[in-house]
């Protein structure tokens, strides 16, 4: 299998799918696979026929089992290497956490370690009732960056963020996650699939500017107030309602039909 295989693009419009493609290794996520993120992630951007972009993982037994731990020797050897493999794989990351689209995590099976760290740069997280999670990093006597920290005590809070770390569970359940907040929604195994497409393209029939300003507003609030930028959210707001899918709503709703948006 080459690299580029290790991540898989697919379009089923109005869906986009990223697909993790090592289940010989759970999916675990090689340096090459982060370096041909951003790619595939600005191309599903700039695609206007794709509305929705769902992550998952190829195989029956995991989402993404973390970062494939046959590279350290080689390339995480030290804290210089460390730098490094942070930088590439900081891009991958940044193109997931800066996309304006709708992003769900479909997540089966293990969810582990830098698989919890990519769920949860994701806006909705829909997971298997088989589902696994935990971040081991006190296992492996690794340093775990804040920033990542930072994005999952916004989630669980800061009592089931250090419980997570202390414990170094791998075994956490589909509800533990669903009780902590860490996923929105748990379905049976063999309706994961489905279900996810049928929630995506729930999404994707609603306007693209309303869903873009919603994401961009909550993204804004969450930091502190001096730090937001009311100006791009006022603009977006004013996307809106100048929009000609804002006057498509407005007629739609008063002929009792269901509304066609173009994105504009």
């Amino acid at each position: 299998m080459s690299e580029t295989s290790k991540l898989l693009l697919e379009k089923d419009a109005p869906i986009g799918w990223i697909v993790f493609n090592q289940p010989d290794k759970r999916n675990a996520v090689s340096q090459e696979m982060w370096q041909r993120m951003p790619d595939y992630v600005h191309d599903l951007a700039a695609d206007d026929a794709i509305r929705v972009v769902v992550l998952r993982g190829a195989g029956e037994q995991a989402f993404v089992a973390g970062a494939d731990i046959s590279q350290f020797k080689e390339r995480r050897r030290n804290m210089a290497d460390e730098a490094e493999y942070r930088q590439i794989s900081a891009r991958g990351q940044d193109a997931l956490a800066t996309l304006t689209k709708p992003l769900l995590a479909m997540i089966h099976g293990y969810c582990v370690g830098g698989g919890v760290s990519i769920a949860i740069t994701c806006d909705l997280r829909i997971a298997s009732d088989d589902a696994r999670f935990g971040i081991p990093a006190a296992r492996l006597g690794l340093g775990y960056h804040y920033h990542g920290m930072e994005k999952l005590m916004a989630l669980v809070g800061p009592a089931s963020t250090k419980e997570i770390f202390f414990t170094a569970r791998t075994d956490w359940s589909a509800q533990d996650a669903l009780r902590m907040g860490l996923v929105n929604q748990v379905v049976p195994k063999a309706e994961l699939e489905p279900f996810t497409r049928d929630y995506a393209l729930r999404i994707a029939r609603n306007a693209p500017l309303t869903l873009r300003s919603a994401k961009a507003t909550v993204e804004q609030l969450g930091r502190p107030a001096p730090e937001r930028d009311l100006v791009l959210l006022d603009r977006l707001i004013a996307e809106c309602f100048n929009s000609q899918d804002y006057q498509e709503g407005v007629r739609a709703f008063s002929e009792k039909r269901h509304p066609k948006f173009l994105g504009r």
